[in-house]
């Protein structure tokens, strides 16, 4: 595009190529008509001029230059004919050349202008194509967007579920594992779970029900234990305290220690245990054995999973005991200083609550794991629900994507697509 100034408006004005080649042959043509109608008005001055000086001559002359004259001026008329046609001879030949070339130039022009063309529609054939090929992008796009969105979701959906009833296992095992007993009571849980292991661990052992009530109370259950020689090895009374037992009133395991250290004392036991299902929140009686011989001697509370285990380990204790009681004996016959006997049995009671104590140490430490486990599980099912709500939204985003949006503050794509509209 070319600015052309007018020289009357002083008004600027713009033309293409073409336009300005039309206004350059209109001048040009103008031009050379101009200077050939002055040419040949100002030849037809001169004729005349010389005409009507001759007139005048020959009437001033004699005869004989009139004659002279008419011969002069019959040759001058001759020569200007000749050198007139001979300019209007050039001059169409000009005329011809100039329209010779604006021709070519024309030409060329339609050729510039006919490949141009060609080459916008090719550049605008392309576009379409490209849009073709990003709309079909897109669809595939959305397509692909939307199937991985309903797989995530899918898979999404089973994670949660499975962590979900991962969560539901743990806590379910962590109270079986702390407070609660299904199906059956209390009593008959701890008689179940002895008379499993009566015939093959606990062949010398006696466990039944405290029947005897001559002294005014009695206990629940009795465990006592010998040796082949009849010797007792062990006895421990057992109280059993279940939760829907004290439905009335809700009690502590606290209010049972007295009575059950006046009953082991009666009966003559030396190990008093509850085990109870009461307080079953409180953290204290769910981490695992717990020893109150801090107010009732060789008193201990358990949860029902621990029965076996308490007995077992008591057991363990006093068959130890035992050993140093032979060995006592031993001692007494060859009258050896009682003193090594106390030292024994003190390193044997230092012994045991090691024992107890990283026995209890690795329950609390089991006990924390599973609520780790649970707390990370919870988290992982925070962090899907998340997941799902930023899918939600990419999929909101791929839905709003529109020609319109991507075009907007681009002048550029907005006119090639406004264009192919």
């Amino acid at each position: 595009m070319n600015e052309i100034i007018c020289p009357n408006c002083k008004k600027v004005f713009k033309v293409d190529e073409a336009g300005f080649a039309d206004i350059i042959k209109q001048v040009r043509d103008h031009q050379f008509e101009e200077e050939l109608k002055n040419r040949l008005a100002l030849a037809e001055k001169e004729k005349d001029s010389a005409v009507k000086l001759a007139e005048a001559n020959i009437k001033n002359s004699s005869q004989e230059e009139l004659a002279k004259k008419d011969k002069e001026l019959t040759e001058l008329k001759a020569k200007t004919d000749t050198e007139l046609a001979e300019k209007l001879a050039k001059k169409e030949t000009e005329i011809a050349e100039m329209k010779s070339k604006i021709q070519n130039v024309e030409t060329e022009k339609k050729l510039e202008v006919s490949e141009a063309i060609k080459k916008i529609e090719k550049e605008r054939d392309d576009l379409a194509n490209d849009l073709k090929i990003k709309d079909t992008e897109k669809e595939l796009l959305e397509k692909s967007i939307k199937e991985q969105f309903t797989n995530k979701l899918i898979a999404k959906d089973e994670a949660i579920k499975m962590k979900d009833d991962e969560i539901n296992r743990l806590k379910d095992f962590k109270q079986k594992l702390s407070t609660k007993m299904v199906g059956e009571t209390l009593e008959q849980h701890c008689e179940v779970e002895f008379n499993k292991l009566r015939a093959t661990a606990f062949q010398n052992s006696y466990f039944e029900k405290d029947n005897d009530s001559s002294g005014g109370n009695k206990g629940d259950y009795i465990y006592k234990e010998t040796d082949d020689a009849g010797n007792e090895i062990i006895s421990i009374m057992f109280e059993m305290k279940n939760e829907n037992d004290e439905t009335s009133t809700k009690k502590r395991n606290e209010d049972f220690f007295v009575k059950l250290d006046k009953d082991r004392n009666e009966k003559d036991c030396e190990y008093a245990v509850l085990v109870s299902l009461l307080e079953s929140e409180n953290e204290l009686y769910n981490t695992g054995i717990v020893d109150v011989s801090h107010k009732f001697g060789k008193m201990y509370v358990i949860r029902p999973q621990f029965f076996i285990p308490i007995i077992t380990l008591l057991r363990n204790a006093a068959m130890n005991s035992m050993k140093y009681k032979v060995e006592l004996n031993l001692m007494r016959n060859q009258n050896i200083d009682i003193t090594n006997f106390e030292e024994k049995i003190d390193a044997f009671k230092a012994g045991f609550a090691r024992n107890y104590r990283l026995a209890s140490d690795q329950f609390d430490k089991a006990i924390g794991e599973i609520d780790k486990s649970i707390k990370n599980l919870q988290k992982t099912k925070e962090a899907l629900l998340s997941s799902e709500n930023n899918l939600r939204l990419a999929n909101n985003k791929a839905d709003d994507l529109t020609i319109k949006k991507l075009t907007r503050g681009n002048p550029t794509m907005k006119e090639k697509f406004d264009e192919l509209n």
